[in-house]
């Protein structure tokens, strides 16, 4: 990849055709009103959207839907921002580019938060899905009396494990079939793994339920797995208990099975009225503070040029790929 000119930039696009990821220069956007010009940083590929939402289509994709997990640097603010200025390091719900320029809040939702100091641009990517995962947790109001499960732990399940654990459940129990992702939550703190490549997962949980059941299953595989995962998650439940489906881009209907749902709940994702300030303030604490792990979730890193390389390696080798990071600094 060339130097970038005198006023403009890399970003990274998907043309049309499958797997089509590719870098496109274009001029720097200038910010207006409410919005900030960053230079970015870090960005991190999100497996679960980038991938069944943008890699795996056929069609081109806006390139402002092509990442939403950056930090970096305020270059110029515009009139009227007084959260963030020049010199300031931030994270931003901005695709993967060399800068972006984002509205620091829209619709009463902030896109541009102070990186705490203790945390580097690496680890604050992490932010904008741990900010999902804060909010997720408190939706499902969690107990000291819930058995909980979390099925998948991609970034998404990992993260929505650990900041379920600050509730401090009664039992917590992590699930995936692959043995990187097995470990991984191990190593962040799981209490429980099932790997569902070694045992059936429905009878592993009651096993470990001493038969109860789960009074709350976070569903977080999305994709093509995720259509076998609801309905394992249907069978865990307890008596009363809350589905939380978060997964997405399953690619076919869902089977919703009434007769084990009777007496059950499912939410869809977390109720509108979560407010995403304050979710985004809990998720900044707890990753300053270590409480939720995200280093070692980080497994590969390659140059913003070097795109097309990072989509493809996380597409093909789910086995050895977990956090991907674009590094444009």
């Amino acid at each position: 990849m060339a130097a970038t000119a005198a006023g403009m930039m890399w970003r990274v696009a998907k043309h049309e055709g499958v797997g089509n990821v590719v870098l496109e220069h274009v001029p720097i956007p200038e910010p207006g009103p409410g919005q900030v010009l960053v230079r970015t940083q870090v960005s991190l590929i999100s497996r679960g959207s980038e991938l069944w939402r943008r890699y795996e289509r056929e069609e081109a994709i806006d390139p402002g839907m092509m990442g939403y997990s950056t930090t970096g640097v305020v270059v110029r603010a515009g009139e009227g921002v007084a959260q963030v200025g020049p010199g300031d390091r931030v994270v931003v719900t901005a695709p993967h580019a060399e800068y972006s320029v984002r509205s620091v809040q829209e619709r009463g939702r902030p896109w541009v938060f102070p990186l705490d100091g203790a945390l580097s641009f690496d680890e604050g990517t992490f932010h904008p899905l741990s900010t999902s995962s804060a909010g997720w947790t408190q939706a499902a109001r969690i107990t000291p009396r819930d058995r909980v499960v979390v099925l998948g732990q991609g970034i998404v399940g990992n993260l929505v494990m650990q900041f379920a654990r600050r509730y401090r459940p009664a039992q917590l129990i992590a699930v995936d079939a692959l043995d990187l992702r097995c470990r991984l939550s191990r190593e962040a703190g799981a209490p429980e793994v099932i790997n569902a490549a070694e045992e059936e997962p429905v009878a592993a949980v009651r096993r470990l339920t001493g038969g109860a059941g789960a009074a709350i299953v976070f569903d977080c595989v999305g994709g093509r797995a995720g259509v076998q995962s609801f309905a394992q998650a249907q069978e865990m439940l307890a008596p009363g208990g809350l589905l939380q489906l978060i997964g997405l881009y399953h690619g076919a209907p869902l089977p919703l099975d009434a007769s084990k749902m009777m007496g059950k709940r499912l939410l869809g994702g977390y109720p509108p009225e979560t407010d995403r300030a304050v979710a985004g303030q809990e998720a900044m604490q707890a990753l300053a503070a270590g409480a939720v792990r995200v280093q070692p979730l980080i497994t590969h890193r390659f140059a913003g040029h070097e795109a097309k390389q990072a989509f493809d390696f996380l597409y093909e080798h789910p086995d050895q790929a977990m956090g991907v990071l674009l590094i444009w600094g």
